[in-house]
This record gives C-alpha cells, sequence and structure tokens, in this order.
C-alpha cells in the first residue's frame, strides 16, 4: 500500500510549493553515509570532504541512519519558497523533547540502538550548531548556485499546472506518484504506508538528494512530499554562456552572454557559480555594463542584484541568435 492523501476541494487549491535549505542540508548528510550512490554530487563531495574536520562530525553523522533516514523533526515542511535557513534552524530549537524521543524510537526501535550523542543533555543545541556549522563551510558557498535549480523546478511544475493540469504535474514529480480523483497516490520503495486528509494542504518540496520521492514517516506530520528536481544530473557542470550574435559583435561575447542571463535580478556571486568562474571575472563585466545603461542594481541584504535595463531588453530583442558556439572562459578576457 502507498501512502495516500486524501484532498478535499478546499485542499486542491491548497497544493503549495515550498523549498526548505534545512530539509537540503540534512539530506545531504546522505552522500556521507554512501558516496556512491550520488554521482552526480562528486565534484561537491570532492570540494567540501576536506572541511568536515572542522565539523562536528559524531553529532552529524547522528543525524542519519546507516540507511539513509532521518527522524522527521529534522526536515519539517517549509512554508515558502523563499524559506531562510537561519529562520528554520530557529524553529528547530524549539522542538519538544517528547517529539524527539518518539521519532528516535521510531527509526532505531529502541534506546540502545540510538545513536550515543542523542543520550545526552542539550543534544538537541549540539545539532543545531553542528547543523549551522555545516551550513556555513559547506552549503552557503553553493547555496545560490543550489536555490536556483530548485526555483526553476518549482516555476516549472507552476507552468505544468497552468498548461496541463494538476494530475500531469503530480505525474510528472516521479513515476511512484500520481493523482486517483482526489488522492494524491505515493508509492515508496521503503513500503511505508498510511492514509490520511490534508487538512490545511499539501506541501511539495523539490530537493537535489532525493532518488526519487518520499513522504513523513509520520501520518501526523504535516503532508508533504519531497522529490528529485528537475535538471540536478547537471548541477555541477558549467553552464554554457550563449551570446546573440550580433549584440556580441557590439560588447563582446561575454558580456553579451551575461545580459542576455540577466532577465531576473541575480548577483555576481550566483552568475560565478553557476559560470564556474570567479566572481572578479563576473564583475568587471558587470560593471562596465551598468555603466552603459544596460543593467541596474540594487541592494539586497548582503548581495548586489543586477537586472537588465528596458534599453538591454530591446538591444536582445533586436540581435538575431547566430548558430551555437561556446564562449572562451570568463578569466581569459
Amino acid at each position: 500500500m502507498p501512502v495516500l492523501y486524501q484532498l478535499d476541494g478546499h485542499d486542491l487549491a491548497g497544493v503549495r510549493f515550498a523549498i526548505s535549505p534545512l530539509a537540503e542540508l540534512v539530506m545531504s548528510l546522505r552522500t556521507w553515509r554512501d558516496p556512491g550512490r550520488y554521482p552526480v554530487h562528486l565534484p561537491w563531495i570532492r570540494a567540501t570532504q576536506p572541511l568536515r574536520d572542522k565539523l562536528d562530525t559524531e553529532m552529524l553523522y547522528a543525524l542519519i541512519t546507516e540507511w539513509r533516514w532521518t527522524p522527521d523533526f529534522l526536515t519539517p515542511p517549509p512554508h515558502s519558497p523563499l524559506t531562510r535557513v537561519e529562520d528554520e534552524l530557529t524553529a528547530l530549537t524549539t522542538t519538544p523533547a517528547d517529539t524527539i524521543r518518539t521519532e528516535l524510537l521510531q527509526l532505531y526501535g529502541d534506546e540502545q540502538h540510538i545513536p550515543a550523542p542523542w543520550h545526552h543533555p542539550g543534544a538537541l543545541g549540539r545539532a543545531v550548531e553542528a547543523l549551522d556549522g555545516y551550513w556555513k563551510l559547506c552549503f552557503a558557498p553553493h547555496w545560490p548556485r543550489m536555490r536556483a535549480l530548485l526555483e526553476g523546478d518549482v516555476t516549472h511544475r507552476g507552468r505544468e499546472i497552468a498548461q496541463h493540469g494538476l494530475a500531469a504535474m503530480f505525474a510528472g514529480l516521479s513515476p511512484g506518484v500520481r493523482l486517483t480523483g482526489d488522492t494524491v497516490e505515493v508509492h515508496l520503495g521503503s513500503g511505508l504506508s498510511y492514509h490520511r486528509r490534508t487538512e490545511g494542504g499539501l506541501t511539495l518540496i523539490p530537493s537535489m538528494w532525493n532518488r526519487g520521492v518520499s513522504a513523513p514517516v509520520s501520518a501526523t506530520m504535516q503532508p508533504h512530499i519531497l522529490y528529485l528536481a528537475r535538471g540536478s544530473a547537471s548541477l555541477w557542470e558549467a553552464e554554457p554562456l550563449p551570446a546573440p550574435g550580433a549584440l556580441a559583435g557590439l560588447l563582446g561575447t561575454h558580456r553579451a552572454g551575461l545580459l542576455a542571463r540577466l532577465g531576473t535580478p541575480t548577483s555576481s556571486t550566483e552568475l560565478a557559480t553557476r559560470l564556474g568562474v570567479t566572481p572578479t571575472a563576473v564583475n568587471q563585466h558587470l560593471r562596465a555594463l551598468r555603466a552603459a545603461g544596460l543593467l541596474t542594481s540594487t541592494r539586497h541584504g548582503r548581495s548586489m542584484l543586477y537586472h537588465r535595463t528596458d534599453l538591454a531588453d530591446r538591444l536582445l530583442a533586436a540581435a538575431v541568435p547566430p548558430a551555437p558556439a561556446a564562449a572562451p572562459p570568463l578569466d581569459s578576457c
């Protein structure tokens, strides 16, 4: 039997998408247990593995079982595509002790098999501190690239609903998910099954670390489904920088290519991460484009976001794209 989420008329409109930095952080620990199951993430695993000596590895290993399961309280459903990890970690500190004990027993069967770090006073605080350190060292530098992929998936699913309907969107999440009448069926490899109504809606959460789909172990958890985000297989590949030919002749290949990418506000750090170059190489081009009136910039927290101006939009619309050609690395110019 699958997990069955029964939607009523109101909840059909309550199907929502959200992004959880905390869930991504916790589920990435699966690569610690079995990196060979995540070959597409090997560039990230290789880059971050030397940093583990600076982390509370004993606690972090205790957050995930040998068979790569985690207790539900570590991955609560987020409420928005704009969720911040700082807010999720703060909320995690308020988890009741009874909830922690119950869910650990669900996973491990008895007290004896629960990992040692959870038996000490202040274990939750230690877990939050360990996750915060892990985020800052291994995730924060790469999060703009990760978030861009997750947000792109959410946008795609929203377009699917608008064009083809809710049933088609659910079918596209995974072969193990389908909407039949008013019930969402989630077939899990673990054999987990329960049936409940989705009072308050159903949250769909894209993830880079799922091999298929997953749902909460506990039927009492707010209904949500984690699924593999589109494009995860190419997450760590440097993206090409296509440039419209006529505009490339005017501005140069690199600046024209960057301009083509800036249809939505983006930071230089995110651009550099996605293109596999240094922020310095990107910034010199962004400054030149802004000085020419082709970009605007606004501060958002600690980041400066760049966006095309109307003039740039008109130039791009008038440019005739040539046959695709790979641009040389930004660092070479």
